[in-house]
């Protein structure tokens, strides 16, 4: 079984890393959201693939025992996911600004382009 998903998370990372070197800052964020699910994938298939019981250990049991399921990795991979989504939040925003104030989501043409409106002063505390 990690044999089909080690090649899924290696086609996850090389369309991520592909989208990522585009001129095109959606595809850009496309990349982003494809490199943290091979991530994610990544993160899921090193804590193992067995079906196990969930990790409650009842009492006088062995608390090293091999028949509950390790919650580490689904610990890492529920906070992979909110951080990715954040991530993925902030980078959308930033495009959508960066578009409107640019009129272009060209990276070649946003280095060239001027602003169209002249940005408004910092606010004073």
């Amino acid at each position: 079984m990690e044999t089909p998903l080690a090649i899924l998370i290696g086609l996850f990372f090389s369309a991520a890393i592909y989208l990522m070197l585009s001129k095109f800052t959606v595809r850009i964020l496309l990349g982003v959201v494809l490199l943290g699910n091979g991530v994610n994938l990544l993160l899921f298939t090193a804590g193992g693939l067995t079906r196990s019981v969930p990790a409650i250990i009842p009492a006088g049991a062995d608390t090293l025992s091999h028949t509950a399921a390790n919650p580490l990795p689904q610990a890492l991979i529920l906070t992979a996911i909110v951080i990715s989504f954040s991530f993925f939040a902030f980078l959308l925003v930033l495009t959508y600004r960066a578009f409107q104030d640019l009129g272009s989501d060209n990276s070649d043409e946003m280095r060239l382009a001027e602003p169209r409106d002249e940005p408004s002063p910092p606010m004073g505390y």
